[in-house]
């Protein structure tokens, strides 16, 4: 197999999803930084890997891949990790629950829409992070609120990690980043611990790539 290669930066929820995706697929990869902060996604080199100037990117199979869901589903097809039921009606509820965080409560919390938000309120001194307080709060509780329709478990929706478990764990970095107490989400907690605890997802976590300057 050729050698697998993800474009990535250490603060994106959607490439700590994938390092986890990875991770639990046992598939060696190289990572290349793309340094947000520094602009480097706008760079004519990173725009010719993705237009939208986003990361991740993933090299894999002969295939340059991007849109972190769209790869998640990918591995999941090609490498069988299981990261949906295969039912139709339970495959649509666990993808639902993931979305409610990763397509619902992750774009509108990425940072460059805070910066821009914070911008257009001519620089109010509570922006970003009362925006994101703002919006990270409610979408955790009501992810707590879909919960309920699973039997108690240590990851989401069973006793294995699943794609809901990838949403979370980064929005739930997020959260701790901003000041958002989720402590009173008690089955959100116990997610949490299961998955700190698991080494797909502890190596896979920003501090653990984080680069060392």
């Amino acid at each position: 197999m050729s050698e697998v290669t993800l474009y990535d930066y250490w603060r994106s929820s959607a490439s700590y999803r994938l390092r986890i995706a990875l991770n639990l697929a046992n598939i060696p990869y190289r990572a290349i930084a793309v340094d947000l902060v520094k602009g480097e996604h706008k760079s004519p080199a990173h725009l010719a890997r993705n237009p939208q100037g986003l990361v991740p990117v993933l090299d894999i199979d002969g295939l340059r891949l991007t849109q972190s869901l769209a790869i998640l589903d990918y591995l999941d097809q090609t490498r069988d990790l299981g990261l949906l039921p295969k039912d139709p009606a339970g495959r649509s509820q666990a993808q639902a629950l993931a979305h409610s965080i990763a397509v619902d409560l992750h774009p509108v919390c990425n940072l460059r829409v805070a910066k821009q938000a914070t911008l257009l309120s001519d620089g109010a001194k509570d922006m970003p992070g009362g925006w994101m307080q703002h919006f990270i709060r409610p979408g955790l509780q009501a992810f707590e609120q879909l919960l309920q329709a699973y039997d108690a478990a240590p990851f989401c929706t069973a006793d294995k990690p699943g794609l809901a478990d990838l949403c979370l764990m980064p929005q739930l970095y997020n959260a701790r980043r901003w000041g958002v107490d989720f402590s009173d989400l008690p089955r959100i907690c116990t997610v949490e611990e299961t998955c700190t605890s698991h080494p797909a997802f502890a190596a896979a976590h920003p501090d653990a790539v984080k680069p060392v300057h």
